[in-house]
């Protein structure tokens, strides 16, 4: 098994998503079909993470209880991850695109409380 990486402090994280962006880059470019299918790719990692709810309340009962509560959270996190990966794919500041968005909905919970 390979030795994983150092992982990012917290002040790391978006300098290591132009890591991430960048090898997808070299792999693949980064032409208009390729920034639909990194912005596809996000339903794909969404539509893992509701199989895993199904697994963890075993609403399939041929199935029953296939997941856990952590694999839900690996495949949310993976939508996370997918989505900052094609924000900055278009070409734009992830970070200030996710800063915007906790601003608004902040500003959004302080005008209804």
């Amino acid at each position: 098994m390979a030795a994983r990486p150092n992982l990012p402090n917290d002040l790391e994280l978006f300098e290591s998503l132009h890591t991430l962006v960048a090898w997808h880059d070299k792999h693949n470019g980064r032409d208009r079909e390729q920034q639909g299918l990194r912005i596809m790719k996000i339903t794909e990692e969404a539509g893992e993470a509701a199989r895993a709810w199904v697994g963890v309340v075993g609403c399939n009962p041929r199935k029953g209880v296939t997941h856990t509560t952590t694999d839900v959270v690996e495949e949310l996190a993976d939508v996370v991850w997918s989505a900052l990966v094609a924000i900055e794919s278009l070409r734009l500041d992830a970070r200030e695109a996710v800063t915007a968005c906790l601003a608004k909905n902040l500003d959004r919970i302080h005008d209804n409380p």
